[in-house]
């Protein structure tokens, strides 16, 4: 992926040294050619005593955000570092079913300071259940095909970096790897900026302004912190110039129709059952067969680099009982899925940029029939429509563009016009609005069990 071209740094940035580091940077997919020893990890993360929260303070009695544990780490690709390093922050947040936890964010001084503070939260697209791929123990370190996503998504804010951003990256599923649950996935984003803002460490004070960016996975993460946020916490939500996503996981039980069967992405609906069980303390073993069981068992610690393409064709009816014939015939999973709906948990109060592909054939997923319709391979066009109009209800300040591209190819596209419409939010530019000429989209009513 070339490094995108809106975010353009000052002379004082071209410098011998950042020089190397862009070079370094460039070396990013030849080390990832080659998977290096996977990290040993456990639930909260590497073995390490900085994600151990030792405080005589119950976390509950902390206040979400509260920074517990400060460390710094030479920023590292498959365990080489950079001549640059990360403040890694452990807070205090929440899980899925709002209990306290711990988590970590990983914050990135820029290389050259230019003016005042000014963050970009880049929400990464890791999408593991493997703890050891989070951000933060790749960038302190971590090896291995798991920890590819978040070495090469480098190259994705190094412009903005360069050009006097402090870059924030939090781990958005939280030190479980509770993949596809995104209400958790906003909560801890929510929380990375209330930590960054407190900390001394980070340089960030309390007014800097923040944009959100994220594609895939960090667009679940994004976009979720961006609907949360108003609510959770007004002081951060003030201080949101604008919101940039692309590929948008809208209405997960659409999704899990639209790549049934699919040749590259069919594995990701038992990844997503493993993450969302996980995440609400499901269990989904009376529902599933034992091909079900033996998939859902092998993906426990699955990075998606290990699924994609593994599973081709597979469907609901391969991995469920005969008795559950759909998804929707399992009450649980009705009651999970409605609560993952974008749009249901507020409203964002800054302006957002959206763009989704169509071209979903190109990666092997056949458009769906009424109700689905056409998807970039794994997130589904309609849904993302109605999201934007939706908000364009609310009052929300929303463009959305559409490329006829897949959802690995649509980045090239989207990433820099995501980055020129943040950075006109970030200068006080009006942000523009594309609300009057979005096409229908899907149904984003919950859904029924069926029985």
């Amino acid at each position: 992926m070339r490094v995108p071209s809106p975010i353009r740094p000052s002379g004082r940035s071209r410098r011998g040294g950042v020089v190397g580091v862009l070079a370094a940077l460039a070396a990013v997919a030849a080390l990832l050619a080659v998977p290096a020893a996977p990290v040993q990890a456990r639930a909260g993360g590497l073995d390490d005593p900085f994600y151990d929260y030792t405080g005589s303070t119950p976390l509950a009695d902390l206040a979400p955000g509260t920074v517990l544990n400060t460390r710094t780490v030479p920023y590292s690709i498959q365990g080489l570092p950079l001549p640059i390093t990360a403040t890694q922050l452990l807070y205090r947040t929440e899980d899925a079913l709002g209990r306290p936890v711990v988590n970590a964010t990983t914050v990135v001084k820029p290389l050259v300071p230019l003016g005042e503070p000014k963050v970009l939260s880049y929400q990464s697209f890791y999408d593991s259940l493997n703890p050891a791929d989070q951000p933060s123990t790749v960038i302190a370190g971590g090896q291995g095909l798991g920890a590819g996503n978040v070495n090469v998504e480098t190259l994705i804010f190094a412009p903005a970096l360069l050009a006097g951003f402090t870059i924030n990256i939090p781990d958005t599923q939280g030190q479980q790897a509770d993949f596809a649950a995104g209400p958790e996935y906003g909560v801890t984003t929510i929380d990375s900026l209330r930590a960054i803002s407190r900390s001394d460490a980070t340089g960030v004070g309390t007014s800097a302004k923040i944009g959100l960016l994220g594609y895939s996975g960090g667009a679940i993460a994004s976009e979720w912190a961006a609907e949360l946020v108003a609510e959770r916490a007004p002081a951060i939500a003030r201080r949101i110039v604008g919101t940039a996503i692309g590929g948008v996981l809208v209405k997960p039980s659409t999704n899990l129709h639209y790549i049934s069967g699919s040749q590259v992405w069919a594995g990701v609906a038992p990844m997503a059952l493993v993450g969302i069980a996980r995440a609400y303390d499901l269990d989904l073993s009376p529902y599933v067969n034992a091909r079900g069981r033996a998939i859902m068992k092998k993906l426990q610690n699955a990075p998606i680099s290990q699924v994609l393409g593994f599973y081709p064709g597979l469907t609901w009816t391969d991995i469920a009982k005969k008795r559950y014939p759909t998804p929707e015939s399992v009450p649980v999973y009705v009651r999970i899925a409605n609560q993952l709906i974008m749009s249901t948990g507020g409203t964002p109060t800054s302006p957002m940029f959206i763009g989704q592909g169509t071209g979903g054939e190109l990666e092997g997923t056949a458009a769906g029939g009424p109700g689905i319709g056409k998807g970039d391979g794994v997130m589904v066009a309609g849904d993302v429509r109605s999201l934007a109009r939706r908000y364009c209800d609310r009052g929300v300040t929303l463009q959305y563009r559409q490329y006829p591209l897949s959802h690995f190819t649509t980045v090239a596209l989207w990433l820099p016009e995501a980055y020129g419409w943040l950075l006109q939010r970030f200068a006080g530019v009006a942000a523009p609005s594309s609300c009057g000429s979005i096409a229908a989209g899907n149904s984003l009513a919950p859904i029924s069990v069926e029985r």
